[in-house]
């Protein structure tokens, strides 16, 4: 190598800000993405913009219920949409989101209320959302929910 090559790396290396600052930069980063993602997510179910909600779901996802039924993506936005379904609007508690390379799992606590049929509802669950990065981009891959005692 020769010498003003030497220099060029050199001064590239030390105009570079640390590994562990550009790492820990591009975490908080892809936590305020992936924040940003959840929260316009849980909008698109409320106001039942299918279009959205699907756009955020990978083709392969998966949801494990409550009641440790297993739905596709088709079942679980279908059931989302479905007219007799009113979903309030609902803030989620306890938010919290790790990464894992490619992967990020999303968790927090919600009290969903809303109408099925006419008929109020209040839900009181624990989640987990997991996002996996394909493609330059975050889908949710699978949600996990566990209900909570009301109360």
């Amino acid at each position: 190598m020769s010498i003003s090559r030497l220099f060029a790396v050199l001064a590239l290396t030390l105009a570079l800000p640390s590994t562990a600052a550009t790492q820990a930069g591009d975490t908080k980063a892809i936590v305020a993405a992936l924040t940003a993602q959840a929260d316009a997510w849980d909008k698109a179910i409320v106001r039942k913009d299918r279009a959205a909600v699907a756009a955020n779901m990978a083709d392969d996802f998966r949801s494990i219920d409550g009641a440790g039924t297993v739905e596709t993506k088709a079942a679980f936005v279908d059931g989302l949409m479905d007219a007799k379904l009113t979903i309030n609007p609902y803030t989620v508690e306890d938010f919290d989101v790790r990464l894992f390379g490619d992967v990020a799992l999303l968790s927090g606590r919600t009290r969903m209320t809303g109408t099925f049929d006419g008929k109020p509802f209040t839900s009181h669950y624990r989640y987990i959302d997991i996002y996996a990065k394909r493609n330059g981009r975050w889908h949710i891959v699978s949600v996990q929910i566990t209900r909570l005692p009301a109360d």
